[in-house]
């Protein structure tokens, strides 16, 4: 052998070898191996995520930290505008967003989704005494508010379009959008039903939920980058979240929480 082809062969090896390392990348590993793992999440989001004097609490938290208990790792929160959580997951700023995502079937395609964590069906909140709306219906014509870049707000156009026009106005934080329906600047919020039941029952003064749901039946789950590095690590996420069904944690979570316990899908549902 010339030292040409050596010198190929060398190559060619350490080509192998690069290739063989990525292929076996692997985020489980490296979250066990560091014992440390990273998440995105919007901290205004009650009652899935919420700040109480400056600490993180939530649905979400609760859940999570069970999860990272199970795998031996500690968690590591980070509080973004909704609007970057995604983006930021994207950009490989934490391994996993905790945040509440709506599973739809364009979002599969470009996230890899865990097993739901909780309902996300639609519906609305307005003012308490509000009599003009009844039913979701009532809302054709008015002012209603929802959170930018959720799938709720997507379920909510579609919606008023059917019913002939409603004036939609979106917010940064569903904050935002409380605030303004609070101080009649809108008739109605649109959200997942948790979420809007969460509010009107701690200020049942200002708010009141509207019933029954509309829209697709929808669920909340956390998502990764859907590829091959993430696979191992959502399958030991669902295979905890399926023992929390089991054993009750999960029952006990959305009680302390939601106020109730849902049965939730053993697989992942069938998205449109």
């Amino acid at each position: 052998m010339n030292i040409y082809s050596f010198k190929g062969a060398v190559l060619g090896l350490g080509l192998a070898v690069f290739a063989a390392g990525s292929a076996a990348a692997d985020m489980l590993a490296d979250i066990k191996a560091s014992g440390e793992m990273t998440f995105g999440t919007e901290m205004h989001y009650a009652p899935f995520d919420l700040l109480v004097n400056g600490q993180y609490e939530g649905l979400c938290k609760d859940l999570m930290d069970e999860v990272t208990k199970d795998l031996g790792v500690t968690p590591k929160y980070n509080d973004l505008p909704w609007t970057s959580v995604l983006p930021g997951l994207e950009a490989g700023k934490f391994q996993m967003v905790n945040a509440p995502v709506t599973i739809t079937a364009e979002r599969m395609e470009r996230y890899a989704f865990t097993l739901p964590i909780a309902d996300a069906s639609v519906g609305l909140i307005k003012r308490t005494g509000d009599d003009r709306i009844t039913k979701p219906e009532d809302i054709a014509g008015l002012v209603v508010g929802s959170q930018k870049g959720s799938a709720q707000l997507e379920q909510l156009k579609v919606f008023g379009e059917g019913l002939g026009g409603i004036d939609v106005r979106e917010y940064s934080s569903v904050d935002e959008a409380y605030a303004d329906l609070a101080a009649g600047r809108l008739d109605a919020v649109a959200g997942s039903f948790p979420l809007l039941g969460y509010a009107a029952s701690k200020r049942p003064e200002i708010f009141e939920t509207v019933t029954p749901v509309f829209g697709e039946k929808k669920y909340f789950a956390w998502v990764a980058v859907k590829s091959e590095e993430t696979e191992s690590m959502i399958a030991a996420v669902n295979e905890i979240l399926l023992n929390m069904q089991d054993d009750g944690r999960m029952a006990k979570l959305h009680e302390k929480w939601l106020g109730t316990a849902v049965e939730l899908p053993r697989e992942m549902p069938a998205v449109k």
